[in-house]
């Protein structure tokens, strides 16, 4: 028997509407490293977006690396594996991979070729053993796969000149070399378990905390890449925790709200069970949440401010606790003094306000509100508005895709920066 607990989409670091959530990362790890101790389990599989930025804050690293020697420290035969996800730098993922391999920790950030073309699969095979040292599964850890790694001369181009179809026919011959790399691995009895960061056909994305990964819903591929032989697929990136066609095809979803429309979802891990090749079982385990988030309207002012003033003031604790809240008002004029009424009903509560929407109504003939609010647009949707106020027409699906490996490549450009910087970049 071999107990395994996946999680994914941490996203250690992360700036929320400008405040940090350390205290929050710090609690969910350490309920984390309990749960592992609880369960005796003999590894831990964490499917990418570690961090939420690809040069994290030094205390973003630190949360990390003390969870990790806290889990070596209490379950000293636990294995632990890493995969980068869209988020993350894979060579800051790797740069402290030898030390950590002394905590029984496989840190994998890129996939790298060998001489003749093929993937160096090897690498990203992790045998995963029970408290006696013995192997009992394999665990194939596939990080995030970005155009430049998959889409080159190595690769067998079966898609059209599309860049979108080429990139998912490269992801798709990545996970089949490496998935028949496993199989010609592993002895009779070891189970095979696939951790991969990437978009599923016909999973359930957010309504609006994830980052396409590359080349918007493009870039998705099929859980038929996962043959019968794999007992257990690990998934990260999409943040809704949710199986896809099979109980052993899943996303583990992030652990806590990475936004107010999030807060509704069930936030957890999933212990996974294995008996010799074959799954036994699968447990959703609820992170309990540290910090409360609430949702106020959309509602007319009176009705908001009434809520607000019959909110029950929250026990008086650390501020680093105290709720997050986000109120949405619709209006049917602007007023100037808006938060000032807000903030006023809200005086004495241990309640923390991040985010106040203003809806307007909307113009004769207008398909949008009169007032945007430009961090919840985010650059994508705002490319767009953009465009189509200045052509008449949206944006077509190659001029998106452009913009979306554009941005991604900004986002990528910090990965051979070495030097990290706190909060965004």
């Amino acid at each position: 028997m071999l107990t395994l607990i996946h999680t994914a989409d941490w996203h250690l670091g992360q700036s929320f509407h400008g405040q940090e959530r350390h205290a929050e990362h710090r609690a969910f790890l350490a309920w984390l490293l309990d749960t592992l101790v609880e369960r005796r389990a003999d590894a831990l599989l964490v499917a990418g977006d570690i961090f939420d930025v690809v040069n994290p804050s030094l205390r973003a690293q630190e949360l990390l690396y003390d969870f990790i020697v806290g889990a070596h420290e209490r379950l000293p035969s636990l294995n632990i594996v890493l995969i980068a996800g869209n988020h993350d730098s894979g060579n800051r993922i790797e740069l402290p991979a030898p030390l950590m391999r002394r905590l029984r920790t496989h840190a994998l950030g890129r996939v790298r070729w060998l001489d003749d073309g093929t993937l160096d699969a090897e690498r990203l095979l992790v045998p995963l053993t029970d408290a006696a040292g013995e192997t009992r599964a394999w665990c194939l850890a596939l990080p995030f796969l970005r155009p430049a790694e998959v889409t080159g001369a190595s690769l067998t181009n079966e898609a059209t000149d599309e860049a979108p179809n080429y990139y998912v026919s490269g992801i798709s011959q990545v996970h089949t070399q490496l998935i028949a790399a496993a199989k010609s691995r592993r002895e009779s009895g070891q189970a095979l378990v696939a951790m991969s960061h990437a978009h599923l056909h016909g999973a359930a994305v957010s309504e609006a905390s994830e980052r396409p990964i590359v080349i918007g819903g493009e870039e998705s591929i099929s859980a038929a890449l996962f043959p019968p032989e794999i007992a257990y697929v690990a998934l990260g990136h999409l943040h809704r925790a949710q199986q896809v066609g099979e109980a052993r095809i899943r996303y583990s979803g992030s652990p806590l709200p990475l936004d107010f429309s999030e807060v509704s979802y069930p936030h957890q891990v999933v212990a996974v069970t294995l008996d010799g090749e074959a799954l036994t079982a699968t447990e959703s385990l609820p992170v309990p949440r540290p910090v409360a988030m609430h949702r106020i309207g959309p509602a007319p002012l009176d009705e908001v401010l009434a809520e607000l003033e019959a909110l029950e003031e929250e026990p008086v604790f650390e501020r680093e606790r105290w709720p997050w809240l986000e109120v949405r008002v619709e209006l049917d004029a602007p007023i100037p003094d808006l938060r000032a009424r807000v903030e006023a009903a809200l005086e004495g509560k241990a309640l923390r306000l991040l985010r106040l929407e203003r809806r307007l109504p909307r113009t004769e003939g207008e398909a949008t509100p009169a007032r945007v609010d430009l961090e919840s647009l985010g650059p994508r949707r705002l490319f767009e508005r953009t465009w189509e106020s200045r052509w008449g027409r949206p944006p077509g699906d190659d001029v998106l895709a452009d913009f979306d490996r554009l941005r991604q490549d900004m986002l990528d450009a910090d990965d051979g920066d070495d030097s990290p910087r706190e909060g965004r970049p």
